[in-house]
């Protein structure tokens, strides 16, 4: 899943690499948190495993009894579909550590097999706990026409922030019926209702689902676009500006060949010019050869 979706990547990671254990049992071990613009920043050390962590964040509104005022012992807890994390500690100078505990709702994975999904283990319960999926967002999920059948679609469509909300956004866009899986990679790719828009008020209106992924994987932004069209660039098409973004063909490479005497090259001639090596280090270079 991008930068900002690394720290779910490291919790998946981390979580599945734990002994797995009752699917009834609670898991403790040490926290430690900070607060930032109205989020509570969490890491979790499971106690049989100190040296391991992950990290996942929510709301400030959603924790029970929290205060990150200076000197708060208050214990607090977080209630999730899953389970409910119970914390207890101090907070100092915005940052806060203790001890947390999880226990699993034990009627989470009975509402989970009506839907078809299966069991999961404790480590995969408190996952979906972390990333606060369940039942409701399975369901909601279907009325918008997306199935969600294993763990692991669950834990994507946690981590990824597939919501029955983006599905609609998307159908609203021209792109309806998307497979979970189209909807994951939109999501990591940032494919959002206002990119798309970006895009169709340039003339890119209707683009292939493809298409749409290959530019925003590779950078090319409405931004990107029009400063492309600002150099002389108005007739590109989406494979062009994917080749430009592919190769460093920058506005900035751009202005410094013409500067270099490139002042006629095509967007194919730069992107030549970037898949040989050629750049104003060479051609400076070259030239002193001359002389």
């Amino acid at each position: 899943m991008t930068s900002r979706l690394s720290p779910w990547l490291t919790l998946v990671v981390m979580l599945l690499a734990l002994p797995a254990l009752a699917a009834d049992a609670q898991r403790t071990g040490t926290w430690g948190a900070y607060a930032k613009e109205q989020q509570l920043q969490l890491s979790l050390h499971p106690k049989d495993r100190p040296d391991s962590h992950h990290g996942f964040s929510a709301a400030l509104a959603d924790f029970q009894g929290l205060s990150t005022q200076d000197g708060s012992s208050t214990p607090f807890k977080l209630v999730r579909e899953a389970g409910t994390f119970d914390f207890e500690g101090r907070f100092n100078d915005g940052q806060g550590t203790g001890t947390w505990r999880f226990s699993p709702d034990a009627g989470y994975v009975k509402k989970l097999a009506e839907l078809g999904i299966p069991k999961p283990d404790a480590d995969e319960q408190l996952l979906l706990a972390s990333v606060n999926v369940g039942p409701q967002r399975v369901q909601a999920l279907a009325a918008a026409g997306t199935k969600v059948t294993t763990v692991e679609e669950l834990v994507q469509v946690g981590i990824f922030r597939v919501t029955p909300e983006y599905v609609r956004t998307m159908a609203a866009e021209g792109y309806p019926k998307l497979t979970l899986e189209q909807l994951v990679s939109c999501r990591i790719h940032n494919v959002t209702p206002e990119r798309i828009q970006g895009f169709a008020a340039l003339g890119f209106k209707g683009l292939p689902l493809d298409s749409l992924l290959s530019m925003s994987i590779h950078g090319v932004t409405p931004d990107f676009i029009r400063e492309m069209r600002g150099l002389g660039f108005p007739e590109l098409s989406a494979d062009d500006l994917v080749a430009m973004r592919i190769h460093g063909v920058t506005p900035a490479f751009v202005k410094e060949m013409r500067s270099l005497g490139y002042t006629n090259a095509s967007a194919e001639d730069f992107v030549s010019l970037r898949i040989h090596g050629v750049d104003s280090v060479f051609v400076r270079s070259m030239s002193k050869q001359r002389k």
